[in-house]
């Protein structure tokens, strides 16, 4: 019943940059906080970056400075924008929201998209 789709994922080489996109579609009720998460090979997946349905962000201190979050609402999309991109950057960076549809709120996960970024 909801899909999100992200999109934007590529290779590029370090200090350039990417943007990501991730469009929600669905019986998607209410968009709530949407976050960005990243996973590498063999590592944990991390909290990139989040957003709130206000617009209040907050980063990773690894990626502060150099990627930004942002959303419209109008459209169901939340976007990253990432300059000034590191070898360590390199991971599948996946959309996730939590979609309110009273009582209960949950979260989505989408497919995931491929960052990589060579020295």
């Amino acid at each position: 019943q909801v899909q999100l789709v992200e999109s934007g994922g590529g290779l590029v080489q370090a200090g350039e940059s990417l943007i990501l996109s991730c469009a929600a579609s669905g019986s998607i009720g209410s968009l709530d906080t949407m976050d960005w998460y990243r996973q590498a090979p063999g590592k944990q997946r991390e909290l990139v970056a989040m957003i709130t349905r206000g617009g209040a962000t907050n980063y990773a201190d690894s990626v502060k400075g150099r990627f930004t979050i942002s959303r419209d609402n109008a459209k169901n999309m939340v976007f990253l924008q990432m300059n000034s991109l590191k070898p360590e950057d390199t991971a599948v960076y996946y959309c996730h929201a939590d979609i309110r549809r009273a009582p209960v709120t949950r979260g989505y996960w989408g497919q995931g998209t491929q960052v990589t970024v060579s020295s």
